[in-house]
């Protein structure tokens, strides 16, 4: 094998929102890091005027993170939208509303663009000149318990004493260690699109739960954007997925409307639908040798709860507080350390999938005896205290 051999600290494949943090606070934290990419995410040119149909609802606690890191000063705070409240309606009239003030909270969280948080990142890593390798294919990884060797394309060695696997859902990486995914598929499919409302949302967001089609489970959010708009994301079953989408725009935002029970008046559609199938996924297996899976890679919930990519923040918190805190003489990829890593991490995951496969599977139930439970659960969490520790929850994730 010939070609030049680079050596870092730490070697993260995948230059998402996860892989990029990630690059930025090891560098921050005095790791030497290489972020490789097979293709160049520079190239996602959207126009500015156009609000993203991709949006993530970033938790605050995330969100001071990312201020720290120096990325969330450089978003433009004019296209960041900001929950005040939930409103959620399930089977009932009445909404169990959580307030940010119910714990004390300026905030439940802010609605930011995916296009706005990937530029802030790149700018991020640009300006503190972090090795990247864009638009180069990975031909082979090998790893052993004391480093990572990434070969290229056009025969480039990367060695590191870590590899973070940051590849997504369907992971390179991950798929070339045969580290084992299990997969839930919900046989649902989400509706993401962008909305101006003609009453005011009062920086409100709104979930629905209800019967859709067939009589399988509809998940519709209605998330706050500055300027009076709105980000939806509907999730549905495939198969009316596959209808909603041939609509007419017009037909489509009635559908909408109607389903939201035009509580914001009449909708204008401002940007195009894109639809995403969704899955529950999981590995059992989140370290191999110096391998470390985070983000999708790791695991992907359903969207109901807004926290894929808080989960994948947090999984790099966690990295590098322990990496930052380790004894001297552990080295960056000891086991002992990996091991605390992964027991954090599926603690954290579990509770969040007992939080969104459990609300999924309790609306979805058509048993009378569980449709009064879930209502008497909604009527329950109306009293303060739980309304409480169910708003801190989300603050603090």
């Amino acid at each position: 094998m010939s070609g030049d051999v680079l050596h870092t600290d730490v070697a993260i494949v995948g230059a998402g929102l996860v892989g990029l943090s990630a690059a930025v606070s090891l560098h921050q934290a005095g790791f030497s890091v290489v972020l490789v990419d097979s293709k160049d995410p520079v190239g996602n040119d959207v126009d500015d005027d156009v609000w993203d149909s991709r949006i993530y609802a970033i938790s605050p606690k995330n969100a001071a993170w990312l201020n720290g890191l120096g990325v969330w000063l450089l978003l433009n705070s004019a296209r960041i939208g900001e929950m005040q409240a939930m409103e959620i309606f399930g089977d009932t009239l009445a909404p169990l509303t959580l307030l940010a003030s119910d714990a004390n909270a300026d905030n439940l969280g802010f609605i930011v663009e995916s296009k706005a948080l990937m530029r802030a990142l790149l700018a991020k890593v640009e300006f503190l000149g972090i090795r990247t390798l864009f638009n180069n294919p990975c031909e082979a990884v090998i790893t052993t318990s004391r480093k990572a060797t990434l070969t290229f394309a056009n025969n480039e060695i990367l060695e590191s004493k870590l590899l973070l696997a940051a590849d997504g859902s369907n992971s390179w990486v991950r798929q070339q260690l045969n580290m084992p995914m299990q997969k839930k598929s919900y046989d649902q499919t989400a509706i993401v699109a962008n909305f101006k409302v003609e009453k005011l949302h009062g920086n409100i967001a709104r979930q629905w739960f209800a019967e859709g089609t067939e009589g399988k489970n509809s998940i519709l959010a209605w998330l706050p954007l500055p300027d009076n708009t709105i980000s939806i994301v509907w999730s549905v079953s495939t198969k009316q997925a596959d209808v909603l989408l041939k609509l007419s725009d017009e037909a489509f935002v009635s559908q909408v409307m109607a389903a939201g029970h035009a509580l914001l008046g009449e909708l204008k559609l401002i940007s195009p639908a894109l639809a995403f199938p969704l899955s529950l996924q999981t590995s059992s297996t989140l370290v191999q040798g110096c391998v470390v899976l985070v983000g999708d890679a790791a695991h992907q919930v359903h969207p109901m709860a807004g926290q894929g990519v808080n989960l994948g923040f947090r999984d790099v918190v966690d990295m590098v507080g322990l990496l930052k805190d380790k004894n001297q003489y552990q080295a960056l990829n000891d086991s002992n350390l990996l091991k605390h890593y992964v027991r954090m991490r599926k603690s954290d995951f579990l509770n969040m999938m007992l939080l969104t496969d459990g609300l999924y599977n309790l609306f979805e139930s058509k048993h009378s005896l569980v449709k009064k439970v879930r209502d008497l659960g909604l009527s329950a969490a109306s009293h303060e205290l739980i309304k409480s520790m169910l708003v801190e929850r989300a603050v603090l994730l």
